[in-house]
């Protein structure tokens, strides 16, 4: 006969989880190998096999947590899989993981991979390809063919990847280069027709973890508004003055690094009209004539002074420039960057936001180091979050 040892009794149950409560009957703790599978199953998501949970076990007992992390992120789906998924929702407006693997995701991935410090995601001349005949498609600036068929032949991004300047493949200066912004990806998404406000919107978003409502500020000058804003919606001006100007007057300055950008859907490419702005910067201009008019591709990043100062602008830029790649420096430099990437990795890695004083205590001294020690190593902070969520 089956014996349930009274666990069936709802008075037992009651008590047993009230003395689990009050810490009067302590519940079993992880040991060394329950916390290595929790680190792999964390990063790699699949199962370790025996031999590698074995030696992970043993350096989680030899007081070496963070290299167990690191054996865990030697498996092919840390890259294929993790890291994939990590970075997907970043290249579309959806916010989607269910998208196909694409030249903004794989040079994630590859950044990663090869501990380039990722405050250049922003700026660098970089991205990231399939090895020279891995699959039949090369890398095009018009079309996605080489990124899925990458995926669709499961190949192996950690071993597969390779580094290229993305000038070379996107066909615009180097100088026009801005990392991930000017990948593919994000053109297609981000720069199509609109006003390429998107750009900076997603981006602020994706990689500074705010959205406009968060840096919104009626304090700053509304100069450099653009036209296309009307002063009064509807006919009322007290709806732009209490809510439109908030946004716009930090936007609208730092979106005109993009003035020379588009996405042509025709011809699935990203053009770059240096010394021309696009036309798109000048939709429905004759809303109101007497704002900005943009000429070039200047930006000037007023949230340095004012309530959004918080977001920890480097001292050792200037604040102003011309063009995408500058702002994506100004941006990647930042603290507010930093703590985005680490906040997004403890997502990532612990299913949950950072939920009492010790796990935002982590968070804040793992972006300090982020900055800091660990180089900007995006491995790092992947490896050190999981060990803080490993289990006791």
């Amino acid at each position: 006969m089956k014996r349930d040892h009274g666990w069936t009794n709802p008075l037992l149950r009651i008590i047993v989880v009230a003395l689990v409560s009050a810490g009067l009957m302590a519940p079993a703790y992880a040991g060394p190998r329950e916390q290595a599978k929790q680190i792999h199953d964390r990063l790699a998501g699949v199962p370790p096999t025996d031999a590698v949970l074995t030696q992970m076990e043993g350096l989680i007992s030899g007081g070496n947590a963070v290299g167990a992390a690191n054996v865990a992120m030697d498996n092919v789906n840390f890259y294929n899989v993790t890291l994939k998924n990590f970075a997907a929702p970043w290249t579309n407006r959806d916010q989607s993981v269910f998208v196909p693997l694409n030249d903004y995701v794989a040079t994630v991935i590859g950044m990663i991979r090869d501990d380039v410090p990722f405050n250049t995601v922003l700026s660098a001349d970089l991205t990231y390809v399939g090895n020279n005949g891995v699959v039949a498609s090369a890398p095009s600036a018009a079309n996605n063919d080489h990124y899925a068929q990458l995926e669709g032949n499961n190949i192996n991004l950690r071993d597969q990847l390779v580094s290229t300047t993305q000038s070379s493949i996107m066909g615009i200066p180097s100088s026009a280069t801005a990392g991930v912004m000017t990948s593919r990806a994000a053109s297609e998404a981000f720069f199509i027709a609109g006003t390429n406000r998107a750009m900076f919107r997603f981006t602020l978003m994706n990689h500074m973890c705010n959205d406009m409502e968060q840096m919104h500020d009626l304090k700053l000058a509304p100069d450099r508004i653009r036209q296309d804003v009307s002063r009064s919606p509807g006919g009322d001006s007290r709806l732009f003055l209490n809510n439109c100007i908030g946004c716009h007057n930090g936007m609208d300055p730092l979106a005109g690094a993009f003035a020379y950008y588009n996405y042509n859907d025709t011809t699935g490419r990203l053009e770059y009209t240096a010394g021309t702005v696009q036309p798109k910067y000048f939709n429905n201009d004759l809303n109101f004539p007497q704002g900005y008019r943009t000429t070039d591709d200047s930006w000037e990043n007023r949230w340095r002074d004012g309530q959004n100062a918080y977001l920890g602008f480097s001292t050792s830029l200037p604040g102003l420039g011309n063009g995408a790649k500058s702002l994506g420096q100004e941006l990647g430099n930042s603290e507010a960057f930093a703590a985005c990437q680490v906040r997004k990795v403890f997502r990532a890695v612990c299913l949950r936001d950072p939920e009492d004083a010790g796990d935002r205590a982590m968070v804040d001294q793992l972006t300090t180091d982020f900055m800091t020690s660990l180089g900007y190593r995006m491995k790092d902070v992947f490896a050190q979050t999981a060990v803080h969520c490993m289990g006791q």
